[in-house]
């Protein structure tokens, strides 16, 4: 992982949607343009809350049955290992149940447990819970489910990687998550992001305007689009 981006860095990445986010990398080259990015089956929970911008830390949890000598990781060492990634975190956990959500490892005690260990919110293929606490405190629930036991949910292991959405997570992953969904922006152009969403910003507000103006006409707006992307 490159050097940790500043708080005002992450901070201009909050300001910014997660589709323009997605438009920015693109323009980067750095990988195909359908991949980097989380399926729908894990959705936002608190949309209100805005984006939400750290770095991953990694969990396995299941819940279908309980948990047998050597299949248990500690939460204290898991609690440890998130301290020692950088900051701000998010909580990415793969649930290994099949079919997930069979227990929640999220509610308000968990929750408040990582926001004191400087996690912003947590991405999970598996459920959550207590949903009016948590969202009360402002903690980001990102998940496939929401649920009402915690079943048998214990830590299987954390620190690798792990698949939530399709996607695979790596610890220390930059990831940016609102509304829309969550994406891992590439550490090689992290800082160049939001000034690239910044072009592509400009340039859209361009078409958008023209297109609610009142002298539209399809000729004006080729010509537009032909000034603004030259190449097409």
């Amino acid at each position: 992982m490159t050097s940790r981006l500043s708080i005002g860095e992450l901070e201009a990445l909050k300001r910014i949607s997660t589709p323009t986010i997605s438009n920015a990398i693109e323009t980067f080259n750095l990988r195909p343009r359908n991949e980097g990015y989380m399926s729908p089956e894990v959705r936002c929970l608190f949309p209100d809350l805005g984006a939400m911008v750290g770095y991953a830390v990694t969990a396995r949890i299941k819940a279908d049955q309980p948990a047998t000598d050597g299949q248990q990781a500690s939460r204290f060492d898991y609690w440890d290992y998130v301290l020692k990634m950088p900051a701000p975190r998010i909580a990415v956990v793969q649930d290994l149940d099949q079919p997930p959500a069979i227990g929640s490892f999220w509610g308000e005690v968990n929750a408040s447990v990582h926001r004191a260990l400087e996690c912003v919110g947590t991405i999970t293929d598996g459920g959550v819970r207590d949903l009016d606490e948590v969202h009360a405190f402002g903690f980001h629930f990102f998940a496939a489910e929401v649920i009402v036991s915690h079943a048998y949910i214990h830590l299987i292991d954390f620190g690798g990687p792990v698949k939530v959405g399709g996607l695979v997570v790596n610890p220390g992953d930059l990831i940016h998550a609102d509304k829309h969904g969550a994406i891992v922006i590439p550490h090689e152009i992290a800082r160049e992001v939001a000034g690239a969403a910044a072009m592509i910003e400009a340039t859209e507000r361009r078409i958008i305007n023209y297109c609610q103006s009142s002298d539209f006409s399809v000729e004006r707006l080729k010509a537009l689009v032909r000034e603004l992307t030259p190449t097409k």
